[in-house]
């Protein structure tokens, strides 16, 4: 028996060794591939000495002698940091995933080159301003100068992941970072999906039924419109689901997801120090890293700090000494979906209005790892890019012998977005930054503009220029061979929607509708949010004069109006009602839920239970709203739709009749449907998280996922690479957390502010900044994740153009010298 356990313990202590050195070996390995922020190096590529002093959160300040050379800089920041991201990135917009990913990415691929984005980002590099050619070529540069010292000094294959997939990196080239550019236009992409969603409803419910759950603007005549089963005779519904798998590598958003975000801004005589004040969070999908990479530019014209994105040399959001923007998305309708008519006789040939046509087509061959290649013909109408049916469920609303092909701004190949970008970067005022965005086709975004003297908001972006006549006002699939469908060009950029000196002396957007304009005028019929604004609204008037802090409180702001509103209209027969109930039986844990909520002020804490009561509630009564009358297209509204819900509840335009289950004899009352959801509501919750519902907290369930998009599935690397974070807020809070909507937990955080930044141009050194996770990309660096907690808790970081402050608590000085 000694024996035995001496010869165990043996092998136990062995295995232990083992462990331990195979663990020493991959660290020594791996962190071959973290920067040394305190190098000095020779480079090629630059004219004159250049430093990047990283300060205590390690973020860049980068000082050279020419401007050039500072874009160089950024560059190598970028590539030191994120070189993962960067590649994945340029991957994603070239449809080349599937070269490491093998078939898991390939339809993501298929769509990405039948887009043929890349394309045309390559052709548009030539439109470019040469000085914003210059900045680019100097920006690939530097990055190419840090995979130089990474082969050289055989530093760790530049990034971890290098060692689990290919190696083999391209140097970078203008073309990728304007590639990159126009990938965030797909990620925040929503009117082909919503074109096609309304298409397959409409031939489900009746008009009236469809305005309940797919709401129209009342003040705009769309309930004329044809049904598109009257545009393409013998179509019916089709509860077929066809679409790209939600991969979290997979660069098109669901509906829900299509950007989103928040800025505001308050003239000098509405601020208690007497500058200007502005505030800007944008929207995306979170990520481990994060998205955002701040950075400050020290350029000739002075210094620039803010959010970049890593692959591009710009500041996308963020200030000057004296001026700052800032970003929100403006949901212009700019994408239309066309049916193309094949001729019968050669399906090589689609239908013009001046007859038959041959497709403009060419072959592209998409290389997948360990499978065979992909042989794709790309076709092209004159209306755009030609779809197949196998995406975004195209073929459900496709009819026999017809195409479905896309119109979108962000194809066009002479594009000059980057140079607008650019120069809005560099403006001084707010008439610069306005005159800057002239040339900017996409995507198109709400740009709030702040300097000393005041404060304004302009719409940037190519609005398409339809025809008053357009059969489905581009709200439907069109059909392509008619030219009253057909896009006429691009609207003036005079029109562009634009405020300046509000009257109130403060302006703001949280992607809600901002201005009224009759198509073909209009911006879209399909906007963001029509709740953030209203709590935007109150916490502005409630104040004569704002402070920083105070855009900050907006900023964090956990009050749902849709708790508030909705919660008396839904519960209005229930609250107070009831014989008393024993402990423990479903009457009473109704009546415990009601009483908690008759306490609620409609704040989303974390800390409450009451949030995820009335989350699950508002969920649960939506699906037994909608399941009996849409079937399998119930899937279709994974999130509260609080504009529908009102309508049933206050019975508008005789909405309240979706309370009435069809499948059953009796007819159900709102009333009754909301005392089922709620009891159903509680024992979903009582089964996940226990039967004291005093210990519910909203933050458990709305946990802030950041997962890395390639190891974020891997077991044990998953632990180490994924950052979670217990969060407050909801789908319609300032502070906007939008919730996933499926799965095991529909309310985890996946999409909200992975950026805040606010402003003070009184002192505009006392201006902060955050990002949700940290700037490096690798994982066993100590700032992968240290911005994280700080951002959950609601806490910024300094955003100072302090040179000295910057050196004085640098973590390193990168000197950089000519080769």
């Amino acid at each position: 028996m000694s024996a035995a356990f001496r010869w165990l313990l043996r092998i136990f202590l062995t295995l232990c060794v083992l462990t331990a050195l195979t663990m020493v070996f991959l660290w020594t390995v791996l962190s071959r591939s973290l920067p040394d922020y305190s190098a000095e190096m020779q480079v090629e590529g630059i004219s004159a000495d250049l430093e990047i002093v990283r300060n205590n959160a390690n973020v860049p300040h980068i000082f050279g002698a020419t401007d050039e050379d500072v874009y160089f800089g950024l560059g190598f920041a970028h590539a030191q940091d994120r070189l993962w991201q960067m590649t994945l990135l340029r991957r994603t917009v070239q449809g080349r995933l599937s070269e490491i990913f093998g078939a898991r990415t390939a339809r993501i691929d298929e769509l990405m080159r039948r887009l043929d984005l890349y394309d045309a980002a390559t052709r548009s590099v030539a439109a470019q301003d040469p000085e914003v050619l210059a900045a680019l070529e100097a920006y690939s540069r530097g990055v190419n100068a840090w995979l130089a010292q990474v082969n050289e000094g055989a530093l760790g294959r530049g990034a971890p992941e290098f060692f689990l997939f290919d190696p083999v990196i391209p140097v970078w080239q203008p073309a990728d970072s304007v590639a990159i550019l126009k990938l965030m236009g797909v990620q925040l992409s929503s009117h082909l999906e919503n074109e096609v969603l309304r298409a397959r409803m409409s031939m489900l419910l009746s008009p009236e039924r469809l305005r309940d759950i797919l709401p129209d603007d009342e003040k705009e005549a769309i309930a004329a419109l044809p049904p598109y089963a009257a545009l393409f005779p013998g179509m019916g519904p089709d509860y077929a689901a066809l679409r790209i798998s939600e991969d979290a590598l997979s660069p098109f958003p669901r509906r829900a997801f299509a950007g989103a975000s928040n800025a505001w801004a308050a003239a000098p005589r509405r601020a208690a120090a007497g500058g200007s004040l502005l505030a800007n969070d944008p929207h995306l999908g979170f990520t481990a890293p994060t998205v955002w990479y701040l950075a400050r530019l020290e350029l000739s014209g002075g210094g620039v700090i803010g959010a970049t994105i890593p692959g591009m040399p710009l500041v996308l959001a963020g200030r000057s000494e004296d001026f700052g923007w800032a970003l929100t998305s403006s949901y212009l309708d700019d994408q239309d979906l066309y049916i193309e008519k094949l001729n019968p006789e050669n399906p090589e040939e689609y239908l013009t209005p001046d007859g038959w046509k041959p497709f403009e087509t060419r072959r592209s061959i998409v290389t997948i790892k360990d499978s065979a290649p992909l042989t794709l013909a790309l076709r092209r109408t004159e209306n755009g890019p030609v779809l197949p049916g196998t995406h975004y469920d195209l073929a459900s609303i496709t009819p026999p012998g017809h195409v479905a092909s896309l119109a979108w701004t962000l194809f066009d190949r002479e594009d000059r977005s980057m140079t607008a970008a650019m120069k809005l970067m560099q403006a001084g005022t707010i008439a610069e930054g306005i005159a800057a965005t002239r040339d900017f086709t996409a995507p198109s975004q709400n740009v709030t503009l702040s300097d000393r003297e005041g404060v304004a908001m302009i719409t940037i972006g190519k609005f398409p220029a339809r025809d008053p006549a357009h059969q489905t006002k581009g709200r439907l699939p069109s059909p392509g061979w008619i030219a009253e469908n057909r896009w006429q060009g691009a609207l003036p950029w005079e029109t562009n929607p634009r405020f300046e000196e509000p009257e109130t002396g403060i302006i703001g957007n949280t992607n809600n509708k901002m201005i009224d304009r009759p198509f073909p005028q209009h911006v879209s019929y399909d906007w963001g949010d029509t709740e953030r604004i209203r709590r935007w609204q109150r916490l502005m008037q409630v104040r004569d004069v704002h402070t920083r802090e105070s855009f900050i409180e907006a900023q964090l702001d956990t009050v749902s109006p849709v708790a508030r509103n909705l919660l008396p209209l839904i519960g209005a027969e229930l609250w107070f009602t009831g014989e008393p109930a024993p402990e423990g039986t479903p009457e009473r844990r109704r009546q415990q839920a009601l009483a908690l909520l008759a306490e609620w002020n409609g704040e989303m804490s974390e800390h409450l239970p009451e949030p995820l009561i009335a989350s699950m509630w508002l969920r649960v009564l939506q699906e037994k709203l909608i399941q009996d009358e849409l079937g399998p297209m119930a899937a279709e509204f994974t999130h509260i739709e609080p504009v529908f819900i009102e309508r049933v509840f206050r019975n508008t335009q005789g909405a309240g009749v979706w309370c009435d289950i069809i499948q059953s004899s009796p007819v159900e009352s709102c009333a009754e449907i909301s005392r089922i959801a709620l009891d159903e509501a509680i024992l979903r919750l009582t089964e996940r998280y226990g039967a004291t519902v005093e210990s519910w907290r909203w933050g458990d369930a709305h946990m802030a996922t950041h997962d890395h998009p390639t190891l974020g599935q891997v077991p044990v690397l998953k632990f180490i690479t994924n950052i979670r974070q217990s969060t407050s807020g909801d789908d319609f809070t300032l502070m906007r957390g939008r919730s996933a909507g499926n799965g095991v937990n529909p309310f985890r955080n996946v999409h909200g502010a992975g950026y805040r930044g606010v402003y003070d141009f009184a002192d505009p050194d006392s201006s902060v900044f955050i990002t949700s996770t940290g700037q490096s990309g690798h994982p066993l660096s100590r700032f992968y994740d240290n911005l994280g907690e700080l951002w959950r808790r609601g806490e910024y970081i300094p955003m100072s153009l302090d040179a000295d402050l910057a050196r004085a608590a640098a973590v390193g000085i990168t000197r950089l010298s000519p080769r």
